[in-house]
């Protein structure tokens, strides 16, 4: 009888301890963000030019550009839809602010003032 209680206390400990241990680890776990550019083509040679700058900028940086940027934006409720959406998916929040105040995001200000005119930018950080 002894041995029926000592192997239940141990599985309720294990089964405690594995629960703890996971819950520390999504604790530490850094919540994926997304940025949105939403976009208007000033010139389309320029933005031809500047897409693939950016997206390889975007990809060294640790960014996963979603390729949307040529896509059809659709309005579905409020303000018209923007011309252009532009949505890069980030490891954290930091990771996306880091690349947008690096020198290589910087460097790339001529091209894209030449190419697109920024209606608005942002950042979403996914909630789990």
């Amino acid at each position: 009888m002894k041995t029926r209680y000592t192997v239940t206390i141990a599985m309720l400990a294990g089964i405690g301890l594995g629960a703890v241990a996971v819950h520390g680890l999504h604790a530490q776990a850094k919540l994926k963000a997304y940025t949105v550019s939403e976009l208007e083509t000033i010139d389309d040679a320029a933005q031809a030019a500047y897409v693939p700058s950016v997206q390889a900028a975007q990809k060294a940086a640790g960014g996963r550009p979603l390729r949307t940027g040529g896509g059809k934006v659709v309005a579905m409720e409020g303000a018209p839809a923007p011309k252009r959406v532009a949505i890069t998916e980030w490891d954290s929040l930091e990771q996306a602010q880091a690349f947008f105040n690096s020198k290589a995001w910087k460097d790339l200000m001529p091209q894209r003032d030449k190419s697109t005119k920024t209606i608005r930018r942002y950042a979403v950080e996914v909630v789990n």
